[in-house]
C-alpha cells in the first residue's frame, strides 16, 4: 500500500481566490457573505449568499475558450491551475496515464442552462448554443482540466450533491494507495447562484431567509433556518509518499483513511440516528489505523439547517462514543457558505492547512445555544492546538455520507 499526501492545493471561493487570501480570512473568522449581487432578489424571498468576489478567469483561459465555458468549470480550473503551481512540478517525469483528474460538479453548468433555456423559449431552438452541452454536462471540468495538463490517467466526475469532491478525493487517495495513479488532481466546483437554482432549494425549504449577512449561516444556532448557497471550486494534487519525498515537495498532510456510505432512508433528510454518517467517519478513522480517541478536529458538513446540524451531532456521537464531548469542531460553512459539490474540497484544504499549523478554525455567527447540538463547536472563536488527526464529513442530498481522514506529516515512517 502506497502513503499518499497532499502537495498543492487551488481555491476559489467567498472568502478569497488563492489559498493565502483564504486561509488568512479563514483564520480571522470573516465570512464572505453578501447581498445576492448576481440576479434581482426583489421577488425572492433569498437575499443572502457567499458570492466568489474578483474573480480573474484570464488567468487560466484564453478569451476565445472562456466564451465556451459555464463558470463552473472556469472555477475548476482556476484551482486546479493554482495547486499544480502549488505543488511546485509539472510532473512531466511521471508516466501522464498515471496521473488523474477526479473533479465533480453536484450540479454542473447550471447557469448555462438558464440562459439557454431562456433562449429556447424566446427565439427557437436553432438560438441555442452549439456548446451548451459541454458547457452543462457535470463531467465536463474534469475533462476540461486534463486537456489544460496533459495528464491523462483516471479521469471521471462523481456527482453525488454535497459529498461529490469528498467522495472524489476520496476516491484519488484509493488510486494512489492501491496502485493506479502515482497523483491525482481532484476536489470539485459549483457556480449555482442563478435566480432559477436558488429558487429551487428555496421551495423546498432549505435556504435561510435572513436579511442579516452575520446572522444568515450560523451552523448549531438554535435560530438556524437555512443554508446559504455558495459558489467557487477547491483542488488538491495528492501524490504518492515516495515520489513527493523524492522531489522535496511541500506537503501539508497526509491523507490515511476515506469513509463512504448511504443512509438509504430519505430523498433530502439526514438518517435520524445518523447512522450511515457515524460509519462513514468510522471507516475513514479505521483504515488510518486510528480509534476515536486519535481524533482532534472534526470540520462538521454543519450547513446551518435544522435537520442536518442536529442528525450529525448525534453521529459524531455515535462515531466518537464519551471521545465526542472532546473533540473539537467546527463548521467553516459560517464563513464560505455552501459550496455544493465543491463543499468538501475546499473543507478537506482547511483540514489539511488546520493540521499544518496547528490551528483549528471556529464556527462564526454563533449566539443562541441549541441543546440539540451540544458537542465543542467552537463557537467561542478558533484554537491554537497541536492538532494530530483530522475529519472532514460531507453528507448529500440522497443520503450519500462521506468522510476524510487527514494526519499531521511529520516525515516520521507510519506506525
Amino acid at each position: 500500500m502506497k502513503r499518499v499526501v497532499i502537495t498543492g492545493v487551488g481555491v476559489v471561493s467567498p472568502v478569497g481566490n488563492d489559498i493565502k487570501t483564504f486561509w488568512d480570512n479563514i483564520t480571522a473568522g470573516k465570512h464572505g457573505l453578501v447581498q445576492i449581487t448576481k440576479f434581482d432578489t426583489s421577488d425572492c424571498e433569498v437575499k443572502i449568499a457567499a458570492e466568489v468576489k474578483d474573480f480573474d478567469p484570464l488567468k487560466a483561459f484564453d478569451k476565445k475558450e472562456l466564451r465556451r465555458t459555464d463558470l463552473y468549470t472556469q472555477y475548476a480550473v482556476e484551482a486546479a491551475r493554482q495547486a499544480l503551481e502549488d505543488c511546485g512540478s509539472d510532473l512531466k517525469d511521471l508516466d501522464p496515464f498515471r496521473i488523474g483528474v477526479i473533479v465533480g460538479s453536484g450540479i454542473g453548468g447550471f447557469s448555462s442552462t438558464e440562459v439557454e433555456h431562456a433562449k429556447f423559449l424566446e427565439k427557437g431552438g436553432r438560438r441555442v448554443s452549439p456548446f451548451y452541452i459541454p458547457m452543462m454536462i457535470s463531467n465536463i471540468a474534469a475533462g476540461t482540466i486534463a486537456i489544460h495538463t496533459g495528464f491523462q490517467g483516471v479521469n471521471y466526475a462523481p456527482a453525488t450533491a454535497c459529498a461529490t469532491s469528498t467522495h472524489a478525493i476520496g476516491e484519488a487517495f484509493r488510486n494512489i494507495k492501491h496502485g493506479y495513479l502515482d497523483a491525482c488532481i481532484a476536489g470539485g466546483s459549483e457556480a449555482t447562484i442563478s435566480e432559477f437554482s436558488v429558487s429551487g432549494f428555496n421551495n423546498m425549504k432549505a435556504l435561510s431567509h435572513s436579511t442579516n449577512p452575520d446572522r444568515a449561516s450560523i451552523p448549531f444556532d438554535k435560530e438556524r433556518d437555512g443554508f446559504v448557497m455558495g459558489e467557487g471550486g477547491g483542488i488538491l494534487l495528492l501524490e504518492e509518499l515516495e515520489h513527493a519525498k523524492a522531489r522535496n515537495a511541500h506537503i501539508y498532510a497526509e491523507i490515511v483513511g476515506y469513509g463512504a456510505t448511504g443512509d438509504a432512508y430519505h430523498m433530502t433528510s439526514p438518517h435520524p440516528e445518523g447512522i450511515g454518517a457515524a460509519k462513514a467517519m468510522q471507516l475513514a478513522f479505521e483504515e488510518g489505523g486510528l480509534k476515536p480517541e486519535d481524533v482532534d478536529y472534526i470540520n462538521a458538513h454543519g450547513t446551518s439547517t435544522p435537520l442536518n446540524d442536529y442528525y450529525e451531532t448525534l453521529a459524531v456521537k455515535r462515531a466518537l462514543g464519551e471521545h465526542a464531548k472532546k473533540v473539537m469542531m467546527s463548521s467553516t460553512k459560517s464563513m464560505t457558505g455552501h459550496l455544493l459539490g465543491a463543499a468538501g474540497a475546499i473543507e478537506a484544504i482547511v483540514c489539511a492547512k488546520a493540521l499544518e499549523e496547528s490551528f483549528v478554525p471556529q464556527t462564526v455567527g454563533f449566539q443562541v445555544p441549541d441543546e440539540n447540538c451540544d458537542l465543542n463547536n467552537l463557537t467561542d472563536g478558533p484554537v491554537k492546538a497541536d492538532i494530530h488527526v483530522a475529519l472532514s464529513n460531507s453528507l448529500g442530498f440522497g443520503g450519500h455520507n462521506a468522510t476524510l481522514c487527514l494526519k499531521k506529516y511529520d516525515g516520521q515512517e507510519q506506525r
